[in-house]
């Protein structure tokens, strides 16, 4: 029963399947770390939590403003812009 499962599963066929749900939830994952460590309103200890409801703008503004936000902020909203361009521009 084990082997037919594992030749079902491990082909390499399924490889791509794989590849793209571990990045998935690596994101998922690096997404949920950095809201627990960086995030200014999520308190894990105790008493972070007793102080309640603080009004740090200067900390949700560096969390908001985050490194990638920064880099992408004065580049134009496209995936791949010369294609674009290409079949937009008039001659």
């Amino acid at each position: 029963m084990a082997s037919s499962t594992g030749s079902r599963w491990i082909r390499p066929e399924v490889y791509p399947l794989f590849a793209a749900v571990g990045v998935a939830v690596g994101i998922c994952g690096m997404q949920l770390i950095r809201n627990i460590f960086t995030n200014p309103e999520v308190r894990v200890t105790k008493e972070n939590r007793a102080a309640g409801v603080l009004e740090n703008f200067a900390e949700g503004e560096k969390y908001s403003q985050h490194a990638i936000r920064k880099f992408v902020r004065n580049r134009p909203p496209q995936i791949m812009p010369s294609v674009n361009n290409f079949f937009s521009d008039p001659k």
